[in-house]
């Protein structure tokens, strides 16, 4: 039964600690859409993508205006577009991504996740098609999210990917260095990418999904850090608690919002995604709940420990809240997203290679950070390698967001805007080339742990 004070307490949470649902997604499977002729295709998932979405932002604004519960973003998934669109003849599926772009904005959402490809185990056509693309898809348009999953658990890492997600990369930022590179913001590398993942970039709308489904991405950091506040002598037994009954109230505020929406737009209930995802904003970051627990800055000895302490308890409390939880669900570490690493980054206490180590207990990986324009692409593609053994290993979804901006060293800063915030341009310490091992292609074979049947 809901009383009187938890009534209170979540409105605490919300004006004074920065909770919010940061994203209502409406995936939507286009494998009905498909035609050899790509005008015809491009039609089709426009017109399904806007019949399908008509509602969706009234229907956001409603329940937020309705509940007094901020909803940040409202998004759209679509299949993997390498899939969708495999049937089309053409070389290039760059006409795709601006049609998604055009549906998008004419049914008023944030962002449209999908321009994607699944390439663990190899290549189709149309995923070489599709990665061709990247480049020019982001360039040309606003608001489309890319994404390319390249390692698995179950399959090893296609390491010819990875060798091109690095030029990819590159060229992206090239194309749109008039605009601070980015479209890479707009570009997410995966090992292990869930196919109900809400959160941009990376959110496409999985093979083994409905016909349409609502997911929401609840986020919070600012209301965990104010609980662990009140418990500064605590050990850390008490801190776990704290921070999984924390967990449990954010997910139910998320819960009423995805069961609402589902409700009202009759499409069913997906998942919902605990994720802590930050913001800019003062008071909304993850990397000052790990320095509530006592480091003197993110990034010093004991980071890891508190990240992986948050990311269990996070779950834990957020799987009592729902019945159905998917996505990431823990906490994101992106840089240029969050105030308190930036402030870490700045202030020289977190490196590239401590956000390595910390993406081994975290949801994601290597988010939102911004490297120099004259990184080489095979840098790139090695320490995207790292991070897809990090998750093939360990059984859990990494990913990688780099953005080299062009004309841009250590020691200058990129501002991207808005949710995308900013960051210094991080060094990459390592002066040594992997242009060898990169140049070897082929693949890594999946590990032993993947012979469970």
């Amino acid at each position: 039964m809901i009383t009187i004070n938890d009534i209170m307490e979540t409105n605490r949470m919300i004006t004074e600690n920065k909770l919010d649902v940061r994203t209502i997604t409406m995936g939507i499977s286009l494998r009905d859409c498909a035609h050899p002729n790509i005008e015809q295709f491009c039609r089709n998932i426009y017109d399904k993508i806007t019949k399908s979405a008509e509602f969706l932002v009234k229907t956001g604004a409603d329940i937020e205006s309705e509940y007094g519960i901020p909803i940040i973003h409202k998004r759209v998934s679509v299949t993997p577009i390498a899939i969708a669109a495999e049937a089309c003849k053409t070389d290039t599926y760059v006409p795709v991504a601006e049609a998604l772009d055009k549906a998008a904005k004419e049914v008023g959402i944030n962002f449209i996740g999908g321009f994607s490809a699944l390439v663990e185990k190899g290549y189709t056509n149309g995923d070489k098609i599709l990665i061709k693309s990247i480049p020019q898809a982001l360039a040309s348009t606003d608001i489309v999210c890319s994404s390319v999953n390249l390692g698995s658990t179950k399959a090893g890492i296609n390491m010819d990917c990875v060798r091109e997600m690095g030029e990819i990369i590159k060229r992206t930022a090239e194309l749109t260095r008039d605009r601070e590179a980015i479209g890479c913001a707009k570009l997410v590398v995966f090992s292990n990418a869930p196919g109900d993942n809400p959160f941009m970039a990376g959110a496409f709308h999985g093979v083994s999904e409905a016909e349409k489904v609502i997911s929401v991405g609840v986020s919070g950091p600012g209301v965990v850090k104010h609980a662990l506040e009140d418990i500064k002598s605590a050990d850390f037994s008490e801190v776990a608690e704290t921070i999984k009954k924390t967990a449990y109230k954010i997910t139910r505020v998320g819960q009423l919002v995805a069961r609402e929406a589902s409700q009202r737009l009759g499409v069913p209930f997906g998942i919902i995604d605990l994720s802590l995802a930050p913001t800019p904003a003062v008071g909304d970051s993850v990397a000052h709940i790990l320095e509530e627990m006592g480091l003197e800055s993110c990034g010093a000895p004991g980071t890891t420990a508190a990240l992986a302490l948050l990311n269990d308890a996070v779950k834990k409390g957020g799987l009592m809240a729902s019945s159905h939880v998917g996505g990431l669900s823990g906490a994101f570490i992106p840089v240029s997203e969050d105030a308190g690493m930036i402030s870490a980054v700045e202030k020289g206490s977190l490196s590239l290679e401590k956000l390595e180590a910390m993406t081994c207990v975290c949801s994601v990986g290597l988010d939102m950070i911004a490297v120099a324009g004259d990184v080489s692409a095979a840098t790139i593609s090695a320490i995207i390698a790292d991070e897809a053994a990090i998750g093939m290993i360990n059984n859990k979804t990494t990913a990688v967001r780099l953005i080299p901006v062009p004309g841009k060293k250590v020691g200058d800063s990129v501002n991207f805007g808005g949710l995308l915030g900013r960051c210094p341009i991080m060094p990459i310490k390592s002066q040594y080339s992997s242009e060898a091992f990169i140049a070897r292609g082929g693949r890594i074979p999946a590990p032993i742990r993947s012979l469970t049947n």
